[in-house]
């Protein structure tokens, strides 16, 4: 899948999100910790995967570039 790791990553970050901010109301820090952790994660993991799609693009389109001139 050539999204997969975009959509992880903003699951992640939602996930993270929704984590800081019961932590916030409950009053746990280490859950709010955690929570801030991984919106960071995913963030890192969405950018992971763009950069990858877009090198998987450029690969391709510079395979199609190739072959059109043989």
């Amino acid at each position: 899948m050539r999204y997969e790791d975009e959509v992880k990553g903003k699951g992640k970050q939602i996930a993270g999100v929704a984590k800081e901010k019961l932590g916030k109301l409950a009053g746990d820090r280490d859950l709010e910790e955690k929570g801030s952790q991984e919106r960071f994660e995913g963030k890192v993991q969405e950018k992971v995967g763009k950069v990858r799609r877009k090198v998987g693009e450029a690969v391709e389109d510079l395979g199609e570039s190739i072959a059109s001139k043989s």
